[in-house]
This record gives structure tokens, sequence and C-alpha cells, in this order.
């Protein structure tokens, strides 16, 4: 299983319990609250917190309903013990609302301790790390949609309660209301957490092995999913995952940031003469074109050491800054530029210093160069 890869604890950080843990289906609990607002604080309740867990070959569902604020005590307990037989957590933002409210909750009690987790796995970073680009929107009912094929499983979100009435619903109830627009909130929870537990599914099996991607997999998810093993320090997974978004086709607008971050991947891995073949054809990209002068300018310095060719793309890199300046509508774009062009005409006068010596000149005779900088979104290295 991959659910180290979800965390993000690293595996020599992990105790043995926790490892047990995290490899044993049994020890995990999905989980998905409405409450009565989302300011959180102390005065937002849970009033509907919903469970689930694998069990005897399918999901088990398992809701606990407020029915007045008296009951709090009580669903809060029954959640504890679950949570000491489940110590894996599973949610969508939980980690960010749903379980601190919970905290909040039980330290109010003042009778009832904080559960403790051996693991929580929030899956709203890394699906918002994979589906992003193609989707924009992560929101669970999105994924649901577009990632899960609800279709084919014979789901529907009919008649689905919209999560912003969920709370007056609740309060209407409170006030000597009918109990049947609640009956919508619980069938509500209960898509949620059975969407969580498959969305789970799906990305446990998409990061399982890199190598060997579903064919179906578009090239959009698998730029994402490139981009998540680059923040999970895995680059050959990186590598291997940006190469097939590469071949699959990329829209115009990654594609040259995405060839650009396989060169970067390509460098970092010791394939310098790949890095280098591949900055070749970008030098010529608009967006990612300065970069790639950077990195060559780089590359025929320090390890070609061909300081003719490497004063060429320096300039080359410079003219680009230049030109960027002028034609940019970014607000920001001024000081950006003026910071790579001090970088570049450092390294200019660095390299025609070298060229006059001889190329004896010490490496760094100018000072420190900045060259990591985002340019529309993409980033670089130097």
């Amino acid at each position: 299983m991959t659910l180290d890869l979800l965390s993000r604890v690293r595996d020599k950080a992990l105790t043995k319990r926790t490892q047990a843990a995290l490899s044993d289906p049994a020890k995990w609990l999905f989980l998905d609250t409405e409450t009565t607002g989302i300011a959180g604080g102390t005065g937002t309740y849970a009033f509907l917190i919903g469970i689930a867990c694998w069990d005897a070959g399918g999901l088990a569902v398992e809701q606990f309903v407020m029915r007045d604020f008296a009951e709090e005590h009580s669903i809060l307990h029954e959640l504890a013990v679950r949570v000491a037989e489940r110590p894996v957590l599973v949610t969508f933002n939980g980690k960010t609302f749903d379980w601190p409210l919970l905290e909040t909750r039980f330290t109010m009690t003042r009778a009832i301790r904080v559960p403790r987790l051996e693991a929580h796995l929030d899956l709203l970073h890394p699906a918002r790390a994979v589906w992003k680009f193609r989707l924009g929107s992560v929101r669970l009912v999105d994924l649901e949609r577009e990632v899960l094929d609800p279709c084919r499983l014979g789901w529907t979100r009919k008649d689905d309660v919209s999560t912003a009435l969920i709370p007056q619903l609740y309060f209407d109830y409170l006030r000597g209301g009918p109990p049947g627009p609640l009956a919508g909130v619980v069938r509500h929870n209960q898509m949620d957490l059975r969407g969580l537990a498959a969305l789970f599914g799906k990305m446990n099996r998409l990061l399982a092995d890199a190598t060997e991607v579903d064919p179906e997999t578009q090239s959009l998810d698998l730029f994402g999913l490139s981009r998540f093993f680059q923040r999970r320090s895995e680059p050959a997974r990186a590598f291997s995952a940006c190469t097939q978004a590469l071949k699959r086709g990329l829209p115009s607008d990654f594609r040259s940031q995405a060839t650009l971050d396989l060169a970067l991947l390509a460098k970092r891995r010791g394939d310098h003469e790949h890095a280098a073949k591949i900055w070749h054809e970008l030098a010529g990209d608009e967006s990612a074109g300065i970069h790639a002068c950077i990195q060559l300018a780089m590359h025929y310095e320090r390890r070609a050491r061909d300081f003719a060719r490497a004063l060429q793309f320096a300039r080359l890199a410079l003219a680009k800054v230049q030109r960027f300046r002028i034609l940019s509508q970014d607000r920001l774009a001024p000081a950006r530029n003026s910071r790579w062009e001090q970088a570049i005409l450092r390294r200019v006068a660095r390299l025609e210093c070298r060229m006059k010596c001889g190329g004896m000149s010490p490496l760094l005779p100018i000072g420190p160069i900045r060259e990591a900088r985002r340019v529309r979104g993409g980033q670089s290295s130097a």
C-alpha cells in the first residue's frame, strides 16, 4: 500500500506501531462531519458524525446524529471508542476543519480525552496536486463526478442537499421543524463517505506504481502526479510520470513547463547530457526559454568547461529577460525581472573575466547568483 505517500511523514520517521497501523486496512477509519457552521471555533458543533470502515469485504457506514446539544457527550464518547479501535484517520480537508473541530469539542467536554491517532491522511492535498491542472476545482463532488466515474458505478447525487443549506436545516429541526429534511443531510453524509473511500482507493492505485499507470489516465493527471512526487522527494517516480505525461500529449500551456521539469529531473539524477539536450530544445520557447538558457550557461561553464558557449547562452538569457520585461503584463514582473537581470549580468561578467584570464579565474568571484525563479506558474532550479 502507499499510505506513507499520502501521509506527510517520511518512512524512516515512522514508528513500528504507526507502520503496522498504516499497513492494516482494519485500522483505517474514514470520517466526515456535518456541522452548524464553517467558521469553526467553540460555538460550532458537529451535529452529524459519519464514519466508515472496511468490513467483510464492504464499506460499513455508521452515523451519529445529535438530536439536541445534550447528546454531544454521548456521540463523542462513541467516536472516541471507534477511533481507539481504528487509529488511522482518512478525511477530505479533515486536517484543516473536521478533526480540529472535533478536538475542540472533545476538550470542551472536560471528560473525554482527545483520541490518539497513529496517522491522519488528508486526501485534499494529494488530490489537489494530481487533478488541479485538469479540473481546477477539487471538491469531493467534482472528483467523484470527473475521476471516479459515478455513472459506471451506478452512483447518483440527484436531489442531493447543498452543503451551504445543511446548518440551516439542522437549526430548523431544533426549532421544532419536521425531521424529514435531515434525512437528506444523512444521505449527503453517506455519499461523502462513499466518495471518500472510493477516492482513497483510486489514489492508492495511482500512487502504487508510476511506471505502470492505467492507460486511461490523462496526461494532465500524470503531470500533476509528477509534481506530487517531486514534492515528496521521489525523483525517479516523478521522472517516469512526467515522461509518460509528455508521451500522451499535454496541452500547449503545460508542455513547455513539463519539458523543463523533465530536464531538471534528469539533471538531478545525474543525466546531464540528456538534460542539456532538452534545454537546447527549449531555448527558443517563450516561457521556458529563459531558464533553459540559464541552465545551458551553467552546464557549459561548470561541466563542459566551454566558456564561449556558456557566455553565448548567458547573453541569450539576458536578451530574453529584457524582452520579457517589456512584454509582460504581470504587475510583479519589474522587480522579478530586475533580480533575474542582475543575476545574469553577474554571470556574463564572470564568464567574460574567465575568458580573458584563460578560464583560470575563480568560479564565483562576484557573489551569489540566485536563478531559481517562477515563470508563469512554472519553476526552475539552479
